[in-house]
């Protein structure tokens, strides 16, 4: 195309392009050009509409001749349109991102989040949701361990023994929690009988207020753990994430010290994409009935 690829890097350097955006390549093949040119998609929003040209430069941190030639590329492949000397965005922008997250679930957004956990704190990391009294794991990220517990995906574990059970249960509403309370465990492990009803309401009632919950070898002895949750758009708990560790090796102290606040940082994030992925446009039409048959 006449304006696009190594012809606007040339120009960018004859021009001296020095906005605050230059510069960020680490390696020979970074192309700036394509980066200028995510700086200026990124520039408009919802208080940002439509901008004109020295809008748009002074956002992205570039000069004017290379912030309109970078604006009418994206106008001639459909990414930007004109009128009245501004610029602003096209639906099109939105085949950019669409075709990924329209793929994505939850594990899809949350195991990178929980790769990166992981490889910072050295120690397991799971994501699980609550079914009836038991938890069950969705999602898992672990490092070797001599450990007490086998978990896999699917395991299931009494729910008021855990952290993530713990954080689970205490977004429900009271009549919900004591109908999830009501149900059997299905874990095959026995039920919980280290604590009344009342206190664990009155473990719950902390739980909700602070936003974290901690198990400290109750699910089986050397098995320490702290979870937080993750919420969607609407700031439902949609599940659990949790950090698993050795009582013998991490403290409780240690565990809310250097890895409680990863942990929390790591939900958000999840939560954040989560969000994202549910505001998505799509529109499901319900299907006709099928009509008389015709010869």
């Amino acid at each position: 195309m006449p304006r696009s690829g190594a012809m606007i890097g040339a120009r960018d350097q004859a021009d001296g392009a020095g906005g605050v955006m230059a510069g960020r390549g680490a390696g020979p093949d970074f192309v700036e050009a394509l980066a200028r040119g995510l700086d200026v998609l990124a520039c408009f929003g919802p208080d940002h509409r439509s901008m004109s040209l020295t809008e748009v430069a002074t956002a992205a941190g570039l000069a004017r001749p290379t912030a309109r030639r970078l604006l009418l590329t994206l106008e001639e492949l459909g990414f930007v349109r004109s009128s009245g000397g501004t610029f602003s965005l096209t639906p099109k922008v939105l085949t950019l991102g669409m075709a990924y997250v329209g793929a994505l679930g939850l594990w899809d957004i949350a195991r990178p989040h929980l790769e990166a956990l992981v490889a910072r704190t050295g120690e397991s990391s799971s994501m699980a949701q609550l079914d009836g009294s038991d938890i069950v794991y969705v999602a898992r990220v672990s490092v070797p361990r001599i450990i007490a517990l086998r978990v896999e995906i699917g395991t299931r574990f009494p729910a008021a023994l855990t952290s993530q059970g713990k954080v689970l249960l205490a977004a429900l509403s009271p009549d919900r929690l004591a109908a999830a309370l009501a149900e059997p465990s299905r874990s095959g492990l026995p039920p919980c009988t280290g604590r009344t009803p009342d206190r664990l309401r009155d473990e719950l009632t902390a739980v909700r207020a602070r936003g974290w919950a901690l198990a400290d070898e109750e699910l089986a002895p050397g098995v320490r753990s702290v979870a937080v949750p993750v919420r969607d758009r609407d700031g439902a708990v949609r599940a659990a994430m949790n950090v698993t560790v050795h009582a013998a090796e991490t403290t409780t102290e240690q565990l809310l010290r250097e890895h409680l606040p990863l942990l929390l940082r790591t939900a958000g994030e999840v939560g954040a994409e989560w969000a994202l992925w549910q505001s998505r446009p799509h529109v499901q039409v319900p299907r006709r009935p099928a009509g008389p048959a015709t010869a």
